[in-house]
């Protein structure tokens, strides 16, 4: 039998345009350009899909039962078309695996069957979608900006049943004033990764509101502000960033990819999202996956 050593023609082909003859003459940037793109890994820059379910599909294999269990009881998750992968059994999509850790957080210090919910900026819903789904709440009530708020009642409208959308009622920002829901009462507050996009004086006009009418908050956002071009090349330009950088309370630069950078903003982000001096903190930790996102759960004390 005759043996062949050659190289097929997808690494011929490889050998010509990416690691060439010269390819070992300068080491500088090996491992973050095209010849270990080829070599060992993918280039992020246009496998952001692939990275995207790898990530999913990790997070979706290392679920509990707990977690799995409420991503199961949520319906209708297909609607809006998500990047899915599948994973024992369910199929999961980076957003419903971050709302499940959300509220899993959640239930471990409040009891939502027949609970009052005010969250402010709820995206598109997938957290109220979650929490309506896995509890018998008496109301949940969504303050957001006008286009949003459209956004999220199209969403909700689509994917829950009748007698659960009409628990929800929608305000637009815009109506608010500074007497608006002071006389409602609700057990939970939610505020995920938007107070940071907020200027400080919102940011302090919610707290206020919260203080005066929650029983207890739920916060997931950054612990500070960042620089780093390589992420997305400042895809939305230079004036986006320097807008970010503006605001919410807490805007301090760090590497958000250092843990011990991370960490050790902690303090300043339990700090910075206390209601009021009656608040304690019953809880914080990471939110995964980021490496910079992290969140707390506070409850006011009885007077």
């Amino acid at each position: 039998m005759e043996h062949n050593f050659q190289a097929s023609r997808q690494w011929e082909r490889i050998q010509n345009r990416w690691i060439t003859e010269d390819a070992g003459a300068d080491l500088t940037r090996l491992k973050s350009d095209s010849r270990n793109f080829k070599l060992s890994l993918w280039d992020p820059a246009t496998n952001g899909v692939r990275y995207l379910k790898t990530l999913a599909y990790n997070l979706g294999m290392a679920l509990t039962p707990q977690e799995l269990a409420r991503i199961s009881r949520t319906p209708n998750r297909e609607v809006g078309g998500p990047t899915t992968v599948r994973c024992q059994g369910e199929t999961l999509c980076l957003d419903y695996l971050q709302a499940t850790f959300e509220v899993g957080f959640i239930e471990s210090g409040v009891d939502l069957d027949g609970a009052r919910v005010l969250e402010i900026g709820a995206g598109y819903g997938r957290t109220c979608h979650m929490i309506m789904s896995n509890h018998d709440l008496s109301g949940y009530c969504i303050v957001d900006l006008k286009n949003t708020l459209e956004l999220s009642r199209a969403y909700l409208r689509e994917v829950l049943d009748e007698s659960r959308f009409k628990l929800i009622d929608f305000i637009e920002v815009e109506s608010l004033t500074a007497a608006s829901l002071r006389s409602e009462r609700f057990d939970l507050c939610i505020n995920i990764h938007s107070m940071t996009e907020m200027a400080p004086e919102t940011v302090r006009s919610y707290l206020d509101l919260i203080d005066a009418t929650c029983a207890a908050f739920y916060v997931k956002n950054p612990v500070g502000k960042y620089i780093d071009k390589s992420l997305d090349g400042y895809l939305q330009g230079e004036e986006a960033v320097q807008m970010a950088l503006e605001n919410g309370p807490l805007r301090q630069l760090l590497d958000i990819h250092d843990s011990e950078a991370v960490q050790a903003a902690v303090p300043a982000f339990v700090d910075g999202y206390r209601p009021g001096s009656a608040w304690t903190c019953a809880g914080d930790g990471r939110a995964l996956p980021w490496s910079y996102l992290w969140q707390a759960l506070y409850k006011k004390s009885r007077r």
